[in-house]
This record gives structure tokens, C-alpha cells and sequence, in this order.
């Protein structure tokens, strides 16, 4: 008989412990055990320190294809088979009988519960800071050119007292004698030995007997702050600028999260904007638009001369090459669209008037509508 094998083989049933059939397959036995092994973890479930040891006893025999069929074929045999006369047919019995003889589920307890595992286990890790957002308000002429500002926000931050020691000016964290700087605390039970953070240091190692005044010894302090920020040129109302590491401070040595920048652009008055083209309405007389005429058109760097040829119409779009949004490494700005509007006269004097009913005579309404076949 396999000297594998211990008392607890004959006394318990492995099979109604994992709760599953005799004939299950490996991936079934697995399967359970994780189940229960997680649901009644001492950890998560506290009080369960018994179960929890029956469950990886179980498992740890039927998980073993070898191991399984020893404890199956000593199971065939019975209590009497395996005991008699105090040592059993294949050289074991009360004399040698190894309680300890559970295996090694550090690296499977450490997968499912992320928890550290006997004397090597470290204090809780370091965590990234969390990501901030804030608005910033831009002139339209600014989010064009780009410029260089500050965002106001208030966040935590390291604390201007202690310099993010926790401690008061003119004293030092000492080593928690609890855990002796290890962060953590071992509770042995029974075969398993499991770590959990020091209470006492919140798991950092260090203690602080004398706290700052200013954060009551975390080493953190909320408050308003200042951060410079470099908006580019052409930046759109809406767009994110992400500046690294200007987030939320991280913990235990961690990085810093992000803070993003969403811009704000205030309308121009004359202006819109459509990606890096501008446009503007552009007024003409009738006169104007009928004869011809070369008109002043306002860019964000000044004026231009825009020709409009005579005959045109209402709603005419002409291009300005390049006096449009300039982007910051780009060599081609957008353009200026201008749209003609025709105004008419709300009022005429008496020669106004003269002229374009002169003017009326010599042209036919009836003409330009004729294709719609109406008289």
C-alpha cells in the first residue's frame, strides 16, 4: 500500500467534500474546488478556517492523479484494511501518519484572492493616482494662435508641511513594532499561513508617532493649485489636453495619474469656424452685385481686397487661400470662406427710387420665372 495515505483518507470522504461524483474529471475536481475555495476562504468568509481546510485537503488529493487513485484504492479497503493491528498492509499506520502532507496551493490561493501567502508576502502595492478633468475658457483669438496658461483645480496633494512624511516638523516615521516594517501580519492556521495588511501602519511599515497638524499624519492635504499648460495653435472648442502626470498623486511610490484639459472656445463675433476653415458673412449692395465691386474682407490678421465680379448672385461663396485656422507644425493653414449676402433696402429716397423702377422697366420678372410655367 502506497505510504502516501493518511488516517484522514479513511475518515473522510473527499468525493462529498468538493461535492462531486467519483467519476469526475480532473477539470470538474478543479472546478469545484476553486467554488468553494473562494466562497468560504477565511478571508472572505471569516469563521470558515475549518471548511476552508477540508476543501484543500480534498483537493489537494483528488487534484493528484497519483494521489487519487492511492486514496481511492485505500478507501476500497476500509478503515480495517488499513489499519490492522496498527500498521497497515503497505507499511504505514498511527505511527507515521502525515497531516501535513497537503501540498503547496500557495500559487492558486494567490491567484484567486490576490492576497500575499506566508512569511514572503509583501505590504499592499503601489496604485497609479486617478485621472483628473478640467475646463479651461478660451477667446476665440487665443484657441487660433495657442497660448500658454494655468488651470485652477483643486486636488489632493503632496502636503507642503511634511513634504508627504505624515510626521511633524522636526520628526521622522519610525518602524512599526507591530509588524516590524513589513507592512504585513502573518496569521498561521493550522498548514496555511496567510498575510494581511499591518492594522497598526496601514500596511506601510512606518509609523508616525507625531503627526503633522496640517494633514493629521497622511501626508496628503486637498487643497488649490495651479498647473501650467501649453495649448496649442488651432485648438477646438471641446478638444482634451492631456498633460502626464499632473493627476491625482499615486500611492506607495506609485505614478501620478493624468489631467485632462478640456478647452472652451468663446464664438467671434464675425467669425465662425468649421476645423481650420473661418467663414464670414459678407454684405454687398445690389449694386454691388450687379456691377461688380472689389470690397474690404476682415481676416484674423488683418484686411484683404476680395473682388466680386459683376451678376453676382445671392449666397455666392468665394475662398481666401491660407487666411484661415493655422495648426500648431502645420505649413498650410485653412482658408477663409466668404458668403455674399445681397441686401435690399428697407427705405429709398426719391432718386433711389426713380432708378430702380427705371431699372424695373428694363427687366421682367415674368422672364426669370417663365420655367416654373407660370403667368
Amino acid at each position: 500500500m502506497p505510504a502516501a495515505g493518511t488516517r484522514e483518507w479513511f475518515e473522510k470522504d473527499f468525493y462529498k467534500v468538493l461535492g462531486v461524483d467519483k467519476s469526475a474529471d480532473e477539470k470538474a475536481i478543479t472546478r469545484a474546488y476553486r467554488k468553494l475555495a473562494k466562497q468560504f476562504h477565511p478571508d472572505a468568509n471569516p469563521g470558515s478556517e475549518e471548511k476552508f481546510k477540508d476543501i484543500s485537503a480534498a483537493y489537494d488529493v483528488l487534484g493528484d492523479p497519483t494521489k487519487r487513485k492511492e486514496y481511492d484504492d485505500i478507501r476500497k479497503l476500509g478503515p480495517l484494511g488499513g489499519f490492522t493491528n496498527g500498521r497497515s498492509p503497505g507499511g504505514f499506520g498511527p505511527g507515521n501518519v502525515r497531516m501535513d502532507d497537503l501540498g503547496d496551493l500557495g500559487d492558486l490561493l494567490g491567484n484567486l484572492f490576490n492576497r500575499g501567502r506566508g512569511r514572503g508576502a509583501a505590504a499592499p502595492g503601489p496604485a497609479r493616482g486617478d485621472d483628473l478633468e478640467a475646463s479651461l475658457h478660451l477667446s476665440f483669438t487665443d484657441a487660433v494662435n495657442g497660448i500658454t496658461t494655468s488651470v485652477s483645480l483643486v486636488s489632493d496633494a503632496t502636503c507642503s508641511t511634511c513634504a508627504g512624511t505624515g510626521a511633524a516638523p522636526g520628526s521622522s516615521p519610525v518602524v512599526c513594532d507591530a509588524c516590524h516594517g513589513r507592512g504585513v501580519l502573518d496569521e498561521d492556521q493550522g498548514v496555511f499561513s496567510f498575510s494581511q495588511p499591518c492594522r497598526a501602519c496601514a500596511g506601510r511599515g512606518m509609523r508616525v508617532t507625531d503627526p503633522c497638524a496640517t494633514c493629521s499624519g497622511s501626508g496628503v492635504e486637498r487643497r488649490p493649485r495651479q498647473v501650467k499648460v501649453r495649448i496649442p495653435a488651432g485648438v477646438s472648442d471641446g478638444q482634451r489636453i492631456r498633460l502626464k502626470g499632473r493627476g491625482a498623486l499615486g500611492r506607495n511610490g506609485a505614478p501620478n495619474g493624468d489631467l485632462y484639459v478640456v478647452v472652451r472656445v468663446e464664438r467671434h463675433p464675425v467669425f465662425g469656424r468649421s476645423g481650420r476653415n473661418l467663414s464670414l458673412n459678407l454684405p454687398v449692395t445690389f449694386a454691388e452685385a450687379a456691377l461688380g465691386a472689389t470690397v474690404k474682407v476682415p481676416t484674423l490678421e488683418g484686411s484683404v481686397s476680395l473682388k466680386i465680379p459683376s451678376g453676382t448672385p445671392s449666397g455666392k461663396k468665394f475662398r481666401v487661400k491660407g487666411r484661415g485656422v493655422g495648426a500648431a507644425g502645420s505649413a498650410a493653414p485653412g482658408d477663409l470662406l466668404v458668403t455674399v449676402e445681397v441686401t435690399v433696402p428697407e427705405q429709398l429716397s426719391d432718386a433711389a427710387r426713380a432708378a430702380v423702377e427705371t431699372l424695373a422697366e428694363e427687366t421682367s420678372g415674368d422672364n426669370l420665372r417663365s420655367h416654373l410655367g407660370v403667368k
